[in-house]
């Protein structure tokens, strides 16, 4: 049984989310224990206990403590099965993060995965859709992954009610990654206001616009408008668009002027190309269990986190693969595996 001491690095729902996600891929067996040990409210939230459960049924698994607050859980997972599931997590916690636990056994299942979720799609602390569409995806897509990912309904803060419908495809191994220096291609970006006038997305665009060309980038971002949602919110999220692919995002908040949210993700932006690495620091943390999987593998991020160490330290549990790291947290960063 592997043993997972969840108070390890960051503490938080992270390192929760990919030992479940990885104990259902391989199939062993897996005791976390310490959950959520570094966060004011310790144990399972909505959010994290959806996730578990989630990867729980994709593998079968018996389960013990799977209860909100709990602080222990002992996974055993069975065989690994494709099919159709559903997530609602009631409330605006995020279901990409969700996503993101499922998306590491989905890709190995014996059959097509199909997953619906309902929650939060454009919060804080959580990569919005449109990262894991315009991000995420593509850059598992150049490691062989096949899925794709279809908007409903967005949903943000304190509402939620946002839907998301996601289709991952199995492959039998993924291709090693490559990608170190960045290669700048073109920016594209996509603002958008629910239940609120449009000018708030428009004016998210311009100010990203403007901060951007300050600098000397040119973006091409396109305002979507709905009114269709449970409540208002507002977001933006940037991206260089090519072989490698950097971020910048913010989302919007009662009294907070959308000028601000543009230039704020647009600032983020910016500092990623200056890192000059070919992955933003999210994408730094998501790609390691892939990383392992796939093997002899090496990447540059614009920003060694805590959440990339924690995610390492859980992958190197169920994987018995070793990772390299050069450089110091909240530095530029080389991780390589063999």
């Amino acid at each position: 049984m592997i043993e997972i001491d969840g108070s390890h690095g960051e503490g938080g729902g992270a390192l929760l989310r990919i030992s479940a996600a990885l104990s259902s891929l391989t199939l062993k067996p897996t005791h976390i224990w310490n959950i959520r040990a570094n966060r004011p409210k310790t144990g399972l939230m909505p959010q994290h206990l959806n996730a578990l459960k989630l990867v729980a049924r994709m593998s079968d698994a018996s389960c013990d403590g799977m209860d909100a607050g709990s602080n222990e859980v002992f996974m055993k997972p069975r065989w690994l099965k494709g099919g159709k599931f559903s997530v609602d997590v009631g409330t605006a916690g995020s279901i990409t993060l969700i996503l993101q636990a499922a998306m590491i056994p989905a890709a190995f299942a014996d059959s097509t995965v199909e997953i619906t979720l309902r929650g939060g799609t454009d919060v804080k602390w959580a990569p919005s859709v449109d990262y894991l569409k315009n991000v995420t995806l593509p850059t598992l897509s150049s490691m062989g992954f096949n899925g794709e990912i279809h908007l409903i309904q967005r949903g943000h803060y304190p509402r939620g009610g946002g839907i998301l419908k996601a289709r991952i495809n199995p492959i039998k191994k993924l291709k090693p990654l490559k990608l170190l220096d960045l290669e700048l291609d073109v920016i594209k970006g996509v603002s958008h206001a629910v239940k609120l006038p449009e000018h708030v997305a428009v004016r998210q665009a311009k100010s990203a616009e403007k901060t951007l060309r300050s600098a000397g980038y040119i973006a091409d971002i396109e305002v979507q408008h709905s009114e269709e949602g449970l409540g208002p919110g507002s977001g933006i999220v940037l991206w260089i668009d090519g072989k490698t692919r950097l971020s910048g995002s913010d989302v919007g908040a009662p009294g907070r002027r959308a000028e601000l949210v543009g230039q704020k993700a647009a600032e983020e932006l910016i500092y990623h190309i200056s890192q000059g690495a070919a992955l933003d620091r999210y994408m730094g943390d998501q790609i390691i269990p892939y990383m392992a999987l796939a093997g002899r593998s090496h990447v540059k991020t614009a920003q060694l986190t805590k959440h990339a160490l924690t995610n390492i330290y859980a992958t190197e549990k169920f994987t018995n693969k070793q990772f390299q790291v050069e450089g110091s947290p909240g530095d530029i960063a080389e991780i390589s595996v063999d």
